[in-house]
C-alpha cells in the first residue's frame, strides 16, 4: 500500500488551514474544491461572471493535477457546485471548451453538477477533481 502525499503548488490559491490542495494515494489523486480565486494573491476574481469564474476555477484545478503529476486527461471525475441554476449554461460552455482543449484523446471526464451555498459570497462555482495516472 502506498503512502498519502499532500500535493502542495503557489500555481493554485493556498489551501485554507484543515485541508491540502491535493492528495495523492497511489494512482489517484484528488483535487480539494477550486475556485475563481488569483493563485498570487488569494482574491477572487471575475465577481458576476460564473464563465469567467469557472475558466479561473479549472486553472486552479489543473496547476494542482499538474504539480500532483497529474493533468486534466487523467480526470475521471469533475464535481461542479454553482450557486445559481441560470448560471448552469455559462457555466456548461466555459467547462465544455476548457475539456475539450485539455483531453486531446476526446473521452472527456465524467462529471456531477450541484446547486448549492459556497463559502465565499462572490463565488458562483467550486469545482473538484478525481484523477487517476497510469
Amino acid at each position: 500500500m502506498s503512502d498519502k502525499q499532500a500535493i502542495l503548488t503557489d500555481g493554485a490559491p493556498a489551501p485554507a488551514w484543515v485541508f491540502s490542495q491535493g492528495v495523492r494515494k497511489g494512482p489517484l489523486l484528488q483535487v480539494s474544491g477550486q475556485g475563481p480565486q488569483d493563485p498570487a494573491t488569494g482574491e477572487y476574481l471575475h465577481p458576476g461572471d460564473v464563465r469567467a469564474q469557472t475558466r479561473r476555477t479549472l486553472e486552479n484545478v489543473k496547476a494542482i493535477l499538474t504539480a500532483g503529476g497529474a493533468s486534466v486527461e487523467d480526470v475521471l471525475m469533475f464535481r461542479v457546485y454553482l450557486t445559481k441554476r441560470e448560471d448552469f449554461a455559462p457555466m456548461n460552455e466555459a467547462y465544455g471548451e476548457f475539456v475539450r482543449e485539455n483531453c486531446p484523446s476526446g473521452v472527456l471526464p465524467c462529471r456531477t453538477t450541484v446547486f448549492v451555498g459556497l463559502p465565499h459570497e462572490s463565488m458562483l462555482v467550486e469545482i473538484d477533481a478525481l484523477a487517476a495516472m497510469g
